[in-house]
């Protein structure tokens, strides 16, 4: 991680409009051009750019302000071990364009036919898609299902390969584990008679 802050432009603003800190110390401290430090300053710069104030975010204290400040000499240090960014990937829905909406039915169809041990909450999920419209699809019931023509969704960008090879692997894991259940379920009912 970089020692910049999180929202460099934003923070210079901030900095600029509400401080006595140096063009140099700001621009240090946002890894930004002094020229650009001053272009913030005349209004020329960031026009249209909400200050961030790095203090509520936890960045810089009021005392850092206030020695760098006094001293023009001296750089501001960002407060690292305070800002925490989780590394665990989120899953983040992207936007699906209106003209590959028409393509989830199909993607859907695809996945039934491909991988019938996914679920219709799997389908759905990974499509994007209601579980209801993923079950009349499995069904044959789908308003337009006459009109389906099965596309990789994979291929259309719907999703990766890697959420497609980790929800067959789920899909699979499930399966064993109901097959264990049951055995487990004949076995204590021979036992029983």
């Amino acid at each position: 991680m970089s020692n910049a802050p999180l929202m460099p432009m934003a923070t210079a603003v901030w900095l600029v409009e509400n401080t006595t800190i140096t063009f140099k110390q700001i621009a240090d401290f946002c890894n930004l051009h002094e020229v650009e430090i001053q272009g913030i300053a005349d209004g020329e710069v960031a026009k249209g750019i909400k200050a961030y104030n790095p203090i509520i975010s936890g960045q810089l204290s009021r005392e850092e302000i206030e020695l760098s400040s006094k001293d023009e000499s001296r750089p501001l240090q960002i407060k690292s071990s305070d800002i925490e960014i989780s590394n665990t990937e989120k899953k983040i829905k992207k936007y699906i364009p209106l003209s590959k909406r028409q393509d989830k039915p199909d993607s859907a169809l695809w996945l039934i036919r491909q991988y019938n041990i996914l679920k219709d909450s799997q389908i759905a999920r990974l499509v994007g898609i209601t579980k209801n419209a993923a079950t009349s699809i499995r069904n044959k019931s789908h308003w337009n299902y006459n009109n389906l023509n099965p596309k990789d969704p994979v291929a259309l960008n719907l999703f990766s390969q890697k959420d497609l090879t980790e929800a067959i692997e789920k899909a699979e894991r499930r399966i064993k584990k109901e097959k264990k259940q049951k055995e487990k379920e004949r076995l204590s009912q021979q036992t029983n008679n």
